[in-house]
């Protein structure tokens, strides 16, 4: 037995498995706006952007509830759906704003109810704007969503 901890084993006369892949990492639609985003001015505009309906579809008894706050629907601007889901979660209070820590993750955004797709739906409700900034448009988003580990 191996005292390394790797899962990778080699069985006959395959290539060595590095337990790497092929994935290009950084390509996708929202790996891309969001590298746009960093280094936009923000009165950077007359992008092609998307309006979608972000809507709880959750029973209000659902326990995912207890974790992820909703905040009744929302309307965004965005590129994608996908892209919807984060610029709704990017509005509420991040762990690092607070004296509170994440669970698993440096960031709390992760744990948003609208990344939650048992939680919210995306509705695309109009194409191809151009008079609009990415952003909310609609809705409020509550930043009260963490709890400080101490009280003041």
């Amino acid at each position: 037995m191996e005292s390394d901890m790797s899962n990778v084993s080699r069985t006959g006369k395959e290539e060595i498995n590095n337990a790497t892949s092929q994935t290009t990492f950084g390509k996708s639609v929202e790996s891309q706006a969001q590298i746009q985003n960093a280094q936009a001015s923000p009165d950077a505009g007359g992008e092609m952007l998307n309006i979608y309906r972000l809507e709880p579809i959750a029973a209000p008894d659902d326990p995912r509830w207890d974790n992820s706050p909703g905040h009744g629907t929302v309307v965004v601007a965005a590129r994608t759906a996908g892209d919807a889901r984060i610029v709704a979660a990017a509005r509420e209070l991040d762990f690092m704003e607070v004296d509170a820590a994440p669970a698993e993750d440096v960031t709390t955004v992760n744990a948003s109810a609208f990344r939650d797709d048992k939680l919210y739906t995306v509705i695309e409700i109009e194409r191809n704007k151009r008079d609009v900034m990415r952003g909310i448009l609609e809705g409020a988003i509550a930043v009260d969503t963490i709890r400080p580990v101490q009280s003041d």
